[in-house]
């Protein structure tokens, strides 16, 4: 085994869950980091409010259980504690390399997309990752660019903190609460996935009522064959609709374009704001060379491993240290 190593990109969850496997398995290793700490998305570019969105059981790393004490939604800061005692639980070997495993993450570069008009925009532009709190936005007009979890989240934020908060939503959404999404990651242990999603749209129905009367939409597909074919994430409702229903926060469609402070959305209307929040993802270039699919997207050729690539979150981030960590081991 002395001669066996492997160097892993990123010390993400995914870098760091490939790592302790590896280490489990006795294989040496080497870990590659751009930014100067662990974790760097989570320690300098979340939100302060942000809580994993799937209970805790769903979101643990290989070979270290959370604290039982922690609550099933686990918080920022509680999570970052996870991982700093993960790390000095585990250990970091610097060696030569014989494997790689790629787990530079899908979050790694902000996305912000062109728009007519934008840099006459007089008031403040920031990307999901620069945005810390809505306290600093109190009285003022925002629009949050971007309708997934951090974008919805966001504008409940904002919202708490009094904020004019509109929110530009393109895409019909699927919104599920935490509830919902735990019954769901349950039944499909036991039932075909086709059917968990018919029954959390019916539920979600019944709970939310007709959502269009709001300016969202549901989509044909189902939300759990969205996640997997996609990776497109249901919106997990924490107070938003409700924020939303009130009128507290106005859903918007596409923008046609961008005169100083003034937005004009396709749909004719304009409205003018005093920031902007771009809530749009990252770049990801991953796709234009990590050609597997699942389950078969861990692995790769010539010594070729991929961890946390397959837009499956932290649980499959983990599994996919347990099968590369699993393989490695069988090869030598």
């Amino acid at each position: 085994m002395a001669d066996s190593t492997v160097i892993v990109v990123g010390a993400g969850p995914s870098g760091l869950a490939t790592a302790a496997c590896l280490t489990h398995h006795s294989i040496p290793y080497i870990l590659l980091e751009r930014e100067d700490c662990f974790a760097s998305l989570w320690k300098k570019k979340a939100y302060d409010r942000l809580h994993l969105h799937l209970p805790k059981e769903y979101c643990e790393l290989p070979h270290m259980n959370m604290p039982s004490n922690y609550p099933k939604y686990v918080p920022k800061k509680d999570f970052l504690q996870y991982l700093d005692n993960y790390v000095d639980h585990f250990g970091i070997k610097p060696l030569y390399k014989r494997y790689l495993v790629v787990a530079s993450g899908e979050t790694c570069d902000p996305y912000c997309p062109e728009i007519e008009g934008l840099s006459s925009f007089q008031g403040k532009v920031v990307h999901s990752t620069q945005y810390k709190s809505g306290k600093e936005y109190e009285d003022k007009s925002v629009l949050v660019i971007g309708a997934g979890n951090s974008g919805i989240e966001i504008g409940l934020d904002l919202a708490n903190y009094g904020a004019k908060t509109s929110i530009v939503v393109r895409s019909p959404v699927h919104i599920l609460s935490k509830g919902m999404v735990s019954m769901g990651l349950v039944l499909l242990k036991h039932l075909p996935l086709k059917w968990v999603d018919n029954l959390l749209v019916l539920v979600s129905k019944i709970v939310y009522g007709d959502v269009t009367k709001y300016g969202l939409t549901r989509p044909q597909e189902g939300p759990f064959y969205l996640k997997v074919a996609f990776g497109k994430y249901p919106i997990i409702d924490q107070g938003s609709l409700q924020k939303i229903k009130s009128g507290e926060i106005q859903i918007l469609p596409a923008i046609r374009s961008i005169r100083g402070n003034d937005v004009l959305f396709k749909d004719g209307r304009s409205y003018a704001f005093d920031s902007i929040i771009f809530a749009t993802g990252f770049k990801r270039a991953t796709n234009q060379w990590l050609k597997q699919s699942f389950p078969n997207n861990w692995k790769g050729k010539n010594g070729l491993y991929c961890a946390g690539l397959a837009r499956r979150g932290l649980y499959g981030a983990a599994m996919d240290a347990e099968n590369i960590s699993n393989d490695i081991k069988k090869r030598n």
